[in-house]
C-alpha cells in the first residue's frame, strides 16, 4: 500500500483499481483496529463520561487525518482516529450486549450493515453511476439530524429517537453510493480521506440499525 496517491483528476482504469485496492484494504483494517478497540473498552467497562470523552476526542483526530492523509504520517493518523471511534462504542455497546439476547442483537446489526454496505457498494462499482448529485441533499440531510439530535438532549422522546435513526440509516445508504461513486468517477483521489468517508458511513449505519433493533428490547 503506498503511502499517498496522487493521482491526476481524469484517472485511467488502473489507477482506479489501485485506489479501490488501497481503500478497501485500509477499510478493512480499520475496522478490524476499530472492533478490537470497542472489545478493549467493553471488558473494562468503560463509563458515560470516559465513552464521551473519547467520542469527542476522535472527532479532533477525525480533522488531523484528514489533514495529514496526503503525508506518509496519515496512516498513522487514520489508526488512531478509528481505534478511539471504536473505543468510544464500548459503553453503548455494553448497554445492547446486557439485554435478553443482547450480544444476537449487535451481531444482527452488524451483519445487516455489513449486507447493506457490500451490496450498495458492488452497485456503485459495478454500474459506475455518478452519485454527485446527492451531495447536496445527504449534506441538508445531515444539518436536520445534528438539529434533531440537539433537540432531543432536552426533549428525551423516544419516537425522535427512533425516527432520527432511521433518518441517519437512511443518509447513510446514500452517503455509501455517494463515497463510493466519487472513487470511483475521480472525486477522491487520496485512499486515506476515502477510508475514513467509508469507515464513517459503516460505523453510523451500524449504529442506527443497533438503536432500532434494541428499541423493542429496551426497559
Amino acid at each position: 500500500m503506498s503511502q499517498q496517491s496522487v493521482l491526476s483528476p481524469s484517472l485511467s482504469t488502473t489507477e482506479v483499481n489501485k485506489l479501490l485496492k488501497n481503500t478497501y484494504m485500509l477499510l478493512s483494517m480499520t475496522l478490524a483496529f476499530a472492533a478490537v478497540a470497542a472489545g478493549l473498552s467493553m471488558m473494562i467497562e468503560i463509563g458515560r463520561w470516559p465513552s464521551l470523552g473519547l467520542s469527542l476526542g476522535s472527532l479532533v483526530l477525525l480533522f488531523v487525518t484528514l489533514k495529514k492523509a496526503d503525508t506518509a504520517a496519515g496512516i498513522f493518523w487514520v489508526f488512531a482516529f478509528t481505534g478511539m471511534q471504536g473505543a468510544s462504542l464500548g459503553y453503548i455497546l455494553n448497554h445492547y450486549a446486557g439485554m435478553a439476547n443482547g450480544p444476537g442483537l449487535i451481531m444482527q446489526a452488524l451483519g445487516l450493515t455489513s449486507v447493506i454496505f457490500v451490496a450498495l457498494s458492488a452497485y456503485a462499482l459495478t454500474t459506475k453511476k455518478d452519485f454527485s448529485f446527492m451531495g447536496g441533499f445527504l449534506f441538508a440531510g445531515m444539518l436536520v439530524m445534528i438539529g434533531a439530535l440537539v433537540i432531543n438532549l432536552f426533549v428525551q422522546s423516544s419516537i425522535m429517537f427512533m425516527a432520527m435513526n432511521a433518518g441517519i440509516a437512511l443518509l447513510m445508504t446514500g452517503f455509501i453510493l455517494y463515497d463510493t461513486s466519487r472513487i470511483v468517477n475521480g472525486g477522491e483521489t487520496n485512499y486515506i480521506r476515502a477510508t475514513v468517508s467509508l469507515f464513517l458511513d459503516f460505523l453510523n449505519l451500524f449504529m442506527s440499525l443497533l438503536h432500532l433493533m434494541g428499541m423493542g428490547n429496551d426497559d
